[in-house]
């Protein structure tokens, strides 16, 4: 997949497109159901099939109160998106200027000039220009001045009718609903972050964790006990993954992200960028009465985890 930051680098001889467009965050079912149209539109047409998506949420400018927690960060989204097989992805920057286009010159800038659209694959609820103003309704009727059509996809819904969004997986997260959200992404939900020094309190319990760094990427689920998996550099280890401020122990102020990796005592990962995914949630988080019972709920979860991961493995 090529991927553009920003439209003066597309070259001047990029193919016609098939293109669709939105924040991806998360890169869910839903949104696979749209790559998956555009792919096909796309290889029907002898067209390149692009993504069109911003480097940051709109309203991380417009409004940053009430911007939500992004589910991946930038790079995230790209690899995701590389793995759709894609031809390339546009990344705009969400700046004042981007944000105070207005319908028609999104259209004549990015999709028509840009990329050459000649279909363009979009939500019924999808808007667009300065203020949102641009509905799928204007947007068909621009189709029609600047030569592209407009193809609607429909919502993704895989329970109660209930349509797969970002805020639903979200939502899910902050449960620790970990299995449900995998569902809904269609793949194992992850942060990424450089492995940190921390106050060496696995290691001295017998269980070394790696720690991800406060401004590690993606969301963090609710607190408790995962099984997951940890990947270095290509290399996935099994991994038992404790989130939380460690009640156990007094003083520790903020959240943290510690990655036990099963059977490993001597890998050395600090100052390494890790993947670590989450599988399914073991328990809460507990306070436990000293170090003894923390141990032996520490080799009950190894266990549980060693179990759950040898179970999907396998399934």
């Amino acid at each position: 997949m090529k991927t553009f930051y920003g439209t003066s680098v597309v070259p001047a001889d990029w193919p016609d497109s098939a293109v669709c467009i939105g924040k991806f965050d998360g890169v869910h079912a839903g949104h696979r159901a749209v790559i998956t149209g555009l792919k096909t539109l796309a290889a029907e047409h002898e067209l390149a099939a692009v993504v069109v998506t911003f480097d940051r949420h709109p309203l991380a400018l417009l409004s940053p109160e009430h911007c939500p927690d992004a589910l991946v960060s930038l790079e995230q989204k790209l690899d995701l998106l590389g793995e759709t097989s894609v031809d390339a992805t546009l990344v705009l920057g969400f700046d004042r200027q981007l944000a105070g286009l207005e319908p028609e010159e999104f259209v004549a800038s990015i999709l028509a000039s840009a990329l050459r659209t000649r279909f363009v694959l979009v939500g019924r609820d999808f808007r667009f220009g300065a203020r949102g103003a641009g509905d799928v309704e204007l947007l068909i009727e621009l189709g029609v001045t600047y030569g592209f059509e407009v193809r609607l996809i429909e919502d993704v819904k895989p329970r109660q009718d209930r349509r797969v969004s970002s805020t639903w997986i979200r939502n899910l997260l902050s449960d620790g609903d970990v299995a449900t959200a995998t569902e809904m992404l269609e793949h194992v939900p992850a942060m990424r972050g450089m492995v940190v020094h921390g106050a060496a309190r696995g290691r001295e319990l017998g269980f070394p964790t790696a720690n991800l760094a406060p401004d590690s990427e993606g969301f963090t689920p609710a607190d408790g006990v995962y099984a997951g998996w940890l990947t270095d550099a290509g290399v996935r280890y099994p991994a038992a993954i404790s989130i939380g401020n460690n009640p156990t122990f007094e003083g520790v102020e903020r959240r943290q992200v510690e990655a036990y990796v099963l059977d490993e005592t001597d890998l050395d990962l600090y100052d390494h960028v890790v993947d670590v995914s989450f599988v399914s949630r073991i328990r809460g988080m507990v306070a436990y009465s000293g170090i003894e019972p923390l141990i032996e709920q520490i080799r009950d979860d190894v266990e549980r985890v060693r179990e759950v991961l040898a179970a999907q493995t396998h399934a």
